[in-house]
Formats: structure tokens, sequence, C-alpha cells
């Protein structure tokens, strides 16, 4: 017998000596099911130029390396297997393993493993010729579905469940708070138009963005105290060049998304901006007498289950409330309140108690980036600390607070520091942490106790674009842990 109970491999040919810059491959299951390696092939591998994707050169130059983090320029597979190498390494659910498996050098090999779960089979080529995660080929009709990331660095296979995107919540039961959940975000959500390369934020619009399993959403809206239209902004700029943004267009994309997905839910921050004359209260009554819909928002202020607000978006008020709202529900107000919001914070408490934040944006040189992409670990590992109580009881104990966590920096006067930039560096470098380090005792920063591992609010900039969704799979694959509760 081998590591940890398993058999050691037997081979038609026998390892090559394990060269200085080669490492033995470690396999991370994120799953709800058994994973049992059984079937290792090793291939000769033919230079891809860049890793096959645009976006890849494009990070490559933004970030001022050959090498983003965790990928490499990779190998296509070609031929017949060189090694086959028949094994048994088993993984649990949420369990971590190294093996004996020498990686493959990314330049020059692939290497093919073939797992079994429940008796089906399932296939991934590590690394992969592109920089994208992979969905494992089921080789004989297996119900799962399976999404494999390799994080060249730390020679480690990361497996998640896949998630049906568009409805990923459905697989979550009711009794869980919002705040239990790990839920991919996008800043300043509306501004994926083009506009000045300083305010736009996102690669793709707000239905691709649901779509594609992001629920929650930064709303910044100019207001008017003679109207009642919303034009969506960020700061003082429109999001479009191309003409006005209306928070009501918006809306009707969301809404034909919940029609679609009636299993879903969506946290909406809402925040005034721009050069209108309108104030906080303006905004709140605008919102109440003309926006809103019992059937569609859920305005109470207090952190909802996941079974009442299926269906509907979430209201996180970023602005004061007119005095005509301030005897809603038992005079406790309207809305989760996000009023007293901390300004460039690490760590920041909202003056509500419902959630901590981590919002350091003023980043005034690229190299400030690294700063920025250490809170966001420190939050991370805050927010997979609390353990969830499972209970449809009304009177068990408070729900634990948000923890939203901004991806998002920018400086307006320099150009490689605005959102497109950032997100270059530290969308990978937060994909490497949470298949590496999130979850696993000792990992990360600070040393806080592992719990349920939730990621919190993760709000991101520049998902999305040239197809690559892995951020919010990786986030949305840690919900996968809440099932694992009876």
């Amino acid at each position: 017998m081998g590591l940890f109970g398993c058999c050691f491999p037997t081979s038609s040919t026998a390892y090559a000596p394990l060269p200085q810059s080669m490492a033995d491959l470690t396999i991370r299951n994120l799953t709800v099911t058994p994973l049992e390696l059984k079937l290792v092939e090793r291939f000769e591998g033919h230079p891809t130029s860049g890793g096959g994707r645009k976006l890849g050169k494009i990070k490559d130059k933004l970030t001022g390396s050959k090498k983003p983090p965790g990928v490499s320029h990779n190998a296509q597979l070609q031929g017949e297997p060189r090694e086959d190498s028949r094994v048994s390494f088993r993984i649990g659910p949420f369990e971590t393993h190294a093996t004996p498996i020498r990686t493959a050098d990314p330049s020059r090999e692939v290497i093919r493993l073939t797992f079994e779960s429940a008796g089906h089979r399932y296939q991934i080529d590590v690394p992969r010729a592109t920089r994208q995660s992979s969905v494992m080929t089921k080789l004989d009709g297996g119900p799962n579905e399976y999404t494999a990331i390799y994080v060249e660095s730390g020679n480690c296979l990361t497996i998640f469940s896949s998630a049906h995107l568009p409805s990923w919540m459905s697989e979550l039961r009711d009794e869980y708070h919002l705040s239990a959940l790990s839920l991919p975000g996008t800043h300043n959500s509306p501004t994926s138009h083009v506009a000045l390369p300083s305010v736009r934020c996102q690669a793709v619009g707000i239905r691709k963005q649901l779509d594609n399993g992001v629920r929650f959403f930064d709303v910044r809206v100019g207001v008017s105290s003679s109207s009642t239209d919303l034009p969506l902004v960020h700061a003082a700029f429109p999001v479009s060049l191309k003409g006005t943004k209306y928070f009501a267009d918006m809306l009707k994309k969301i809404y034909a998304f919940l029609d679609d997905n009636p299993s879903e839910t969506l946290i909406m921050s809402i925040k005034r901006e721009g050069i209108g004359k309108g104030t906080d209260q303006d905004l709140s009554r605008i919102l109440k007498e003309h926006y809103y819909d019992g059937k569609r928002w859920y305005t109470e202020p207090r952190i909802p289950r996941l079974g009442e607000v299926r269906g509907k978006i979430v209201l996180l008020r970023r602005h004061e409330n007119h005095e005509s709202l301030n005897g809603e529900f038992g005079a406790r107000g309207w809305g989760l309140d996000g009023s007293v919001w901390p300004d460039n914070c690490e760590d920041g408490r909202l003056g509500s108690g419902i959630a901590r934040v981590q919002d350091f944006y003023e980043v005034d040189q690229s190299t400030n980036i690294q700063k920025k992409i250490e809170l966001i670990h420190k939050h991370l590992e805050r927010a997979g600390e609390p353990v969830f109580a499972l209970s449809a009881s009304g009177n068990d104990e408070a729900p634990r607070p948000f923890f939203i966590n901004f991806l998002s920096a920018s400086n307006f006067f320099r150009a490689n520091c605005w959102p497109q930039r950032i997100a270059a560096k530290a969308n990978p470098a937060i994909i490497e942490y949470l298949c590496l380090r999130h979850g696993e005792e000792g990992k990360a920063p600070v040393g806080l106790p592992v719990g349920d591992a939730c990621t919190g609010i993760v709000v991101t900039d520049w998902v999305g674009g040239d197809g690559d969704w892995d951020l919010i799979r990786c986030i949305v694959g840690w919900n996968a842990k809440l099932q694992l509760k009876k």
C-alpha cells in the first residue's frame, strides 16, 4: 500500500528521474463526491504560443510577466501515450492529497488523468493548451459534472462541482441565510458599455453576468428631485458614451432572468452618485414609489434565508431613507442598511452591523496592487471562519454578517491603475488562492480556524472577458461544502 491507503502505480514505463523544475502533483477535491484517480497517461506535448487565448496575452502584457499567477505557456497533446500507469488514489469530499505523480513539463508534456466516481469515469488533461478551466470529459455518461483548474505554481489540480450557473442556487437548501453563501459579485455592474477606460469596470452586460452565476450587483445612479428617471453612472460620469443608460431598463433584464430562473436571488447595492441635485432621501422615495414591487423585491431590514427570497432582488441601500420609510417593518426602516459605509477600508463595519467590508481602493501605483491582494486574502479568510447553523426555526441565533470583499481598485490619473489593468493582476491571484489556500488549515495569512469556508461576497471587475468565468466558478464552487451538512 502507498500513501494515504492508496496503491503505488504500476506502469509499462518507469517514471523518469524528477527534474529540479518539476514536482509531485497535488489533487484537491472540492466536491461533495469521493473521487479515485485510476489511470495516468503521459503524452508528448507540442508547445502552443501564448496559451491559445487573447486574454492570456493581454494578462502577460499588463502584468509585465511571461507567466501570470498559476499558469504557463502550455503544450498541445499529440500522439499516443508514452507512459500508462494504473493507480489508486482516493480523495474524499473536500480533501487534499499529494501524490507521487510527477507533474508535466508544461511546454513539452501533457498528463491525462482518469478518475472514477460511483462507478463512472471522468477524464482531464493537465495542463491544457489553453489557460481556462476545463469540464472533465465523461467517458461513460456519468451523472456528475466536474470542473478542473490546474494551478501550476502549486502543482495542484483543483476539482469543483460544475454547478449549472444560471440556477446554481437550486442546489442549496432554503434554510441558509444569504450570509452563509459564497456569492460572486461585480463592481459598478452596469459599466460594460463603451466608456472612458477609467469608468468601464465590466467586460460583459448584466444578463450575461447573471447567466454565469453573478449574484451581487453594485449599482450607482444619478438622482434629480424633478424626475423619476435614474441614469446609471460611475462617479460623475455616465456608464456609456453612446447615450444614457437607465436603471429601469437594467431591471427589465434582471426580472426576465428571475422569471427564467425562479430558484435564484440577487443582492443589489444601490448608491447615489453623479452630478444630479437630488438627495439620498429623493432616491429612496423614488425607488419606493416607482420601482419597488413586493413580488420582485425584498426590502425588510434583516438578512433573509434563501427560501424567503428566491425570485427576488434583495435591497442593500447605500443611501439614507426618506423619513416616510422610517416606519416600515415595525419602525425598523426599509432595506438592508448600508448608508454608513466605511471608506477605503481593510475590515470596516457597516453602521447597521450587517456586514464587514474590505474596500481598499486607493491604489496609487501598480506595485501597490500586492497590498490589495493581501487584504483580499485576509478577508476571504475571515469569511471562511464562521460555522453557519442549519435550522428553519425563527428563534435561532442571529445570522452572521456578510463579508463583502472588493477586488476592485483604481486611480483615475494613472492608466496602469485603471480597472481592467488592476483586474488583470487581481483576478488570477484570487483564483490561485481559492484553488490552493482557501479553506486549508494553516495556509491562510492570519491563521484563523476554518469553518464552513464561505468566501463571502466577492466583488469583481472584468470577469467574463473572452469567455473567462473561472473566478466566478471558483466562488460558486465553494457553496458545495454547505451541501455536506445534514
